[in-house]
């Protein structure tokens, strides 16, 4: 038998033994389940409403669900007892039912209608639908950034770094509880970058595009299994109403340099066809300082180090659009297509001034270089939907979804690298020229079916093919050289086929559901280079299970267990070998031997009244993906970053979570983790050193201060912390933001200020057997800015309906650099 198969056989064995504890636990006598449907004031059913179930007594949130394509609802109270119902949907008031009396006994189905107004009558008390900052559902965090004043004029980027238990280092990596590995979706895609080319996109989309942002870090067989620190999913703003109605905003901040973005929303709605269309336009300047300090000790040969300066100015301008059509063939039936592009330029200039150092600290070598780098991306994308729902029975609605995505994504990226020496005097100067050429063509279809069934059970399956063909053309040129220098210039073409399958069932009951999937990826991928053998081929099969039980135990306590398997595969840029120079001696590269790396994680958590929720969670990776930097031998002194593989990466951690309100006007959302990261390998004559303890916390607070004013004071905190062979230091930031809302609600001034103490930069230490690196990095991350925004158009909302595409698992990984 295949050792995957029989490996997952065994895994699976475990799980029946705890879907069998729900026959019994369901038998209890316990409370009813809340059900209902929610309705338009014309009577149209609205999906995808969120409703919640409070408590009477203090309004507390205790369950979030959503409607179905019918506006059914069902929500399951952890005991008997009188609770609130509350409907929140775009474009209409917060309604509310109630109180309603929940016994053991069944229950009269709620109807609750949704008007266009912004209050809604509670027994004579006047209730303002609000939604807070951060929500902490019981697999996610959901971040609520439209509206917020931190936001505006801010970058996607900007606003995850402020996330709960999301971290950008100083290579530009995120990371999530610590953890890097992180599946980033946009609309439901793979955003197609990583490091710093998924940061320069995200600085390229503006935050106002954003509707929510939301953290998994225990996803579901559905998603794909790349993402062993889970998956942060980015929802685009969609305009809703009917009739022809549209957005406008802009924003200036100032740092050093200045901040501008602008953009426009439209969108017109009948009763069959929705046409909307967005475009964003983003004028950055910014600049970054690196500061490195490098000590050799090469084997057999005297010390050396060197102090290196690197000033670059940055000035991002980018063009960010989106068109679509969504038309009703029928009740049942929806077809969407869309299409999408991103072109932005991003010219880097600046100066490096090195001097390098013998064993006795005096100079050997001094020389200045002027870096041009210019990078532009010209991609563009598109997608066909189709949606259908059937008949519906006593047990739901069953849907079928299917999806088919096309995109090709360039890269044109320039170098011009001069160098002149000062020390040796007589030694000539040097130019480095080059260009990268690059394309990356991405198939996709999926299709998912969703079937309700009776008892509280729920099947989810479903299927994805990709293929994925990247070509890329590396030529370097040499202090005036027309001919190529062979030793760097190269070709490198990547081949990717990935088969998916996924199976999930779930099962909800009063008290307890518990739900158990397993996915199974098929991956055959071949990289071919025109000069050198470093060529491969490889093809694979693995299955990844997923389990996640929750338990309600009284209406004080309930616990929940997930249990999940995931991978890491390279990134298209992290295996491709050619270099990418930031000066004469440091330069990036890909490694095309890295292995994919495979993790088990699992999580047992607990929530008291429903509010505060403590976790406990380990993780154990096989071939961890860890960035290193390498000496290169040679009189040159070369250092290359590039990616390793590991043995082993464990991973410990301790979750807290307090929503507060400490005033009716003052909501405070507190997140802190204790995480403990330890990796076991060698790297050539370097093991890898034992870890330390670290700390995320983050702390968000929003204050109403009346008369349409409201405001944000935001801060995080991220400890001393050891990754592998590297030691970042502490960093936090410190941001404020406030808004008015003006022109009857259709207006939002809004003025925020981020990084006020100017604590972001980062500095790390990199040490290894032969060489020990110290660099810090400053960006213009503080910095203040005024945006203003107007809704125009109709205010009235039809139901809603959400929409998926299917190039995920590829678009992530795509080229560029």
């Amino acid at each position: 038998m295949n050792p995957f198969f029989a490996d997952a056989q065994r895994r699976i064995s475990y799980l029946l033994p705890l879907l069998a504890l729900s026959g019994p636990l369901a038998a209890q006598e316990l409370p009813a389940a809340v059900q209902g449907q929610v309705r338009t004031a014309n009577g149209a059913p609205v999906e995808y409403a969120t409703v919640m179930l409070h408590r009477a007594i203090d309004s507390v949130a205790l369950k979030t669900e959503f409607t179905d394509a019918s506006g059914h609802f069902l929500l399951v109270p952890a005991s008997t007892g009188q609770y609130l119902v509350s409907v929140v949907h775009v474009g209409y008031a917060q309604t509310w039912a109630g109180p309603v009396t929940v016994t053991s006994g069944p229950m009269q189905p709620l109807r609750l209608t949704l008007v266009p107004s912004t209050t809604q009558q509670l027994r004579g008390v006047t209730v303002t639908g609000q939604k807070p900052p951060f929500e902490r559902l019981p697999d996610r965090t959901v971040i609520n950034v439209e509206n917020s004043p931190l936001s505006s004029g801010n970058t996607v980027l900007d606003v995850l770094g402020r996330a709960p238990g999301v971290t950008v280092g100083g290579n530009d990596d995120l990371a999530l509880r610590g953890k890097r590995g992180v599946l980033v979706l946009l609309d439901g895609k793979r955003v197609p970058m990583n490091g710093a080319e998924l940061a320069n996109m995200l600085r390229a989309l503006p935050a106002e595009q954003v509707s929510t942002m939301e953290l998994i870090p225990n996803p579901p067989a559905k998603y794909d299994a790349q993402g062993t620190a889970g998956v942060i999913l980015i929802n685009l703003k969609k305009d809703q109403h009917l009739g022809t109605n549209g957005s406008v905003n802009a924003s200036y901040g100032r740092g050093r340099y200045g901040k501008h973005t602008s953009g426009l929303s439209l969108n017109h709605r009948g009763p069959h066809a929705n046409l909307y269309a967005t475009y964003a336009y983003t004028d950055r300047r910014n600049f970054q300082n690196l500061v490195f300090s490098r000590l050799h000790r090469p084997e057999g040969l005297p010390q050396a180090s060197s102090q290196q300066r690197n000033e670059m100015r940055n000035h991002l301008v980018s063009h960010t659009w989106k068109a679509g059509l969504d038309y009703t063939l029928s009740k049942q039936t929806t077809l969407g297509a869309m299409v999408s592009g991103l072109a932005s330029q991003s010219p880097w200039q600046g100066t490096n001034e090195s001097a390098f150092f013998d064993a006795q600290g005096q100079p050997v070598s001094r020389y200045t270089s002027d870096n041009f780098r210019d990078l532009r991306t010209p991609n563009v994308a598109a997608n066909l939907t189709f949606r259908h729902t059937f008949r519906p029975d006593s047990a739901g609605t069953p849907e079928l979804t299917a999806d088919a995505d096309m995109a090709r994504y360039g890269i044109r990226r320039g170098l011009n690298l001069a160098t002149t020496f000062s020390l040796p005097a007589d030694r000539p100067a040097t130019t480095l020229t080059g260009t990268h050429d690059g394309t990356l063509h991405i198939q996709s279809a999926k299709a998912d079916y969703v079937r309700p069934l009776p008892r509280g059970l729920r099947l989810e399956l479903g299927l994805k093919a990709s293929q994925v063909r990247a070509d890329n053309d590396v030529v370097f040129y040499r202090n005036g050289s027309l001919l190529p220098d062979a030793t760097q210039s190269n070709r490198f073409r990547y081949d990717e086929s990935i088969r998916a399958a996924y199976l999930t069932m779930s099962r909800t009951r009063p008290g307890l559901t518990l739900t158990a999937g397993l996915r199974a990826e098929q991956t055959v991928a071949t990289g071919r280079q025109n000069i050198g053998n470093e060529n491969f081929d490889r093809r694979y099969l693995q299955l990844f299970p997923n389990l996640s039980l929750s338990r309600t135990l009284s209406e004080a306590h309930t616990v929940g267990f997930t249990l999940s398997r995931r991978l890491d595969r390279p990134t298209y840029t992290q295996l491709n070998p050619f270099r990418t120079y930031v000066d004469a001696t440091s330069y990036r590269a890909g490694n095309p031997y890295l292995q994919p790396m495979t993790s088990y994680s699992a999580e047992l958590n607990h929530t008291w009244r429903q509010k505060y929720t403590t976790g406990l969670s380990y993780a154990r990776g096989h071939w961890p993906i860890v960035p290193v930097y390498l000496a290169q031998p040679g009189p040159e002194r070369l250092v290359a970053a590039t990616d390793v593989n590991l043995q082993t990466r464990h991973y410990y951690a301790f979750t807290l979570t307090a929503p507060l309100a400490p005033t009716k006007w003052w909501q405070l959302y507190t997140d802190i983790e204790l995480f403990y990261i330890y990796f076991d390998g060698r790297l050539s004559s370097t093991t890898a050193p034992a870890g330390r303890p670290g700390a995320i916390a983050s702390a968000n607070s929003t204050f109403t201060l009346g008369k349409g004013w409201t405001a944000d004071l935001n801060g995080s905190y991220h400890s001393r912390e050891w990754y592998a062979f590297q030691v970042v230091e502490a960093f936090g930031q410190l941001g404020v933001g406030v808004q008015k809302s003006l022109l009857d609600g259709r207006a939002t001034l809004r003025l925020n200020a981020t990084d006020l103490l100017y604590t972001a930069p980062i500095t790390a230490t990199s040490r290894y057997q032969v060489f020990e690196e110290r660099y810090r990095a400053n960006q213009d991350s503080r910095a203040a800015t005024v945006s203003f925004t107007y809704r125009f158009g109709s205010n009235e909302v039809p139901p809603a309906r959400k929409r998926a595409t299917g190039a995920e698992e590829e678009k992530r990984r795509a080229v560029s650099q």
